[in-house]
């Protein structure tokens, strides 16, 4: 569905941070969306502000959930949004995380900051289907504390027992912060998994991206098994204006979501 916005109403709220709120929001009226899968994405209409694009940070046959950080107008108006307020959806549009392709080895999923969001429904699909895959490794990594997201989970994927490992990292550490200090990166140095036989998951910021990409080449992943997700300001969803090209490549059509294999030089081009 690529038109005119579907009205959906904001059912509940909860704060993550200081500056990100998840939304979960249910259709007005008669008209529901498609269902989505991890890692696609929606245009997300605030009304009378303007229109983004956001992952689904949850997975739910009738409700649509987003983790919103307020980094400009419209993120900000929907992060103020409080329930029984609507917003306007098209999508759900992109590429997907398509973890069919892990099916028997192991599973990295890393992320950085707001990443873990489209990495959420990923590693909730892993999680309800035991014996699908091997090791299962969550990586994630913060600035502050303060700044992570869904902190519940978190504690309770760390402190799991099952074939989830969870593990934290955080830039700079708040006073009582006992967990681990550094990049994520320096995460993988405790994960054991199976290059040959491993798919890897990553998302944040671009930097972080190339090095987790790269640190997981050099032990022993092919390029197409680590899947990553790109990030450009995108209008029109459509493949039609053009303003997501980045190399061959329409983000909103080709991506968000591509192998190592091609996004390693797409990614040496500067993020206007």
């Amino acid at each position: 569905m690529t038109g005119v916005p579907v009205p959906y109403e904001v059912i509940r709220t909860a704060r993550e941070s200081a500056d990100t709120v998840t939304l979960t929001l249910a259709p007005a009226g008669q008209e529901v969306l498609p269902p989505f899968a991890p890692g696609r994405f929606a245009m997300v209409y605030a009304p009378g502000v303007g229109e983004i694009p956001v992952s689904v940070s949850r997975v739910d046959r009738r409700t649509v959930v987003h983790t919103v950080r307020a980094v400009g107008a419209v993120s900000a108006a929907l992060c103020r949004l409080g329930p029984g307020a609507q917003v306007g959806l098209r999508g759900p549009f992109g590429t997907g995380w398509e973890l069919e392709r892990a099916a028997g080895g192991d599973v990295v999923v890393v992320a950085g900051g707001i990443g873990l969001a489209p990495l959420r429904p990923l590693l909730l699909e892993a999680l309800a289907a035991p014996g699908t895959y091997g090791r299962l490794h969550l990586l994630v990594g913060a600035r502050t504390p303060e700044d992570l997201l869904y902190a519940g989970e978190l504690r309770a994927w760390a402190t799991a027992h099952g074939p989830l490992r969870c593990a934290v990292t955080v830039d700079r550490p708040s006073p009582g912060w006992t967990g681990h200090v550094g990049v994520v990166t320096t995460l993988l140095n405790d994960a054991a998994f199976d290059p040959p036989n491993t798919t890897a998951y990553v998302c944040g910021p671009e930097v972080m991206i190339r090095a987790t990409a790269r640190d997981l080449v050099h032990r022993g992943l092919p390029a197409d098994r680590i899947r990553v997700s790109l990030e450009r300001n995108m209008r029109c969803a459509t493949a039609t204006c053009g303003h997501c090209q980045l190399g061959g490549v329409l983000v909103c059509r080709d991506g968000p979501v591509i192998g190592w294999d091609r996004a390693e030089s797409l990614l040496l081009i500067r993020e206007l």
